[in-house]
């Protein structure tokens, strides 16, 4: 298993930035790329967390050009950046969590149900299995989604100091 200490799994080349690539989409389907949501994208693309609407909003709404971002804007552009595969939604714990899909490595999550926290893996045995599993079916595998719930280290060992409470 490989596991950066950062938790980075790198990178895949992409053709287009994912705001081009979101353009791209919106005009396939008639529509615009709005200044709100132009600015939603840039935002989320410019790092690489796992997050939810609510605190994508409470994150825009400290910056001076996100300050008037709506909730049914920042949902919307989110749905939007689903279908678009620039990310991937995951329910957890009842709440929708959202990561970068778009020029990132095939990965898979560890997540501690007590703290919320996602920890992200890459791990070629892995894959193998799944190939293997996907060949005695003669089905051809083109990725999975493999969430690991369980407890993290720091909650098991009392480290965790502040728990997160999910207000979602």
């Amino acid at each position: 298993m490989s596991l950066a200490p950062d938790f980075s799994l790198g990178s895949v080349d992409v053709a287009l930035t994912p705001s081009a690539r979101f353009e791209e989409f919106l005009q396939a389907r008639g529509k615009r790329i709005t200044r709100q949501r132009r600015m939603i994208v840039e935002h989320v693309c410019g790092r690489h967390e796992h997050f939810d609407a609510e605190q994508l909003l409470a994150e825009l709404r400290q910056t001076p050009e996100g300050a008037a971002a709506s909730r049914p804007t920042v949902y919307r552009t989110l749905g939007e950046m689903v279908d678009a595969g620039l990310l991937r939604k995951m329910v957890l714990g009842g709440r929708a969590v959202y990561e970068h899909d778009y020029g990132y490595p095939q990965h898979d999550h560890l997540y501690c149900t007590s703290c919320q926290k996602l920890i992200e893996f890459s791990s070629e045995d892995l894959i193998r299995m799944r190939d293997a599993v996907a060949a005695s079916h003669q089905f051809r595998a083109q990725g999975h989604r493999l969430i690991i719930s369980g407890i993290c280290l720091d909650c098991r060992s009392g480290r965790s100091k502040s728990r997160h409470q999910d207000r979602v």
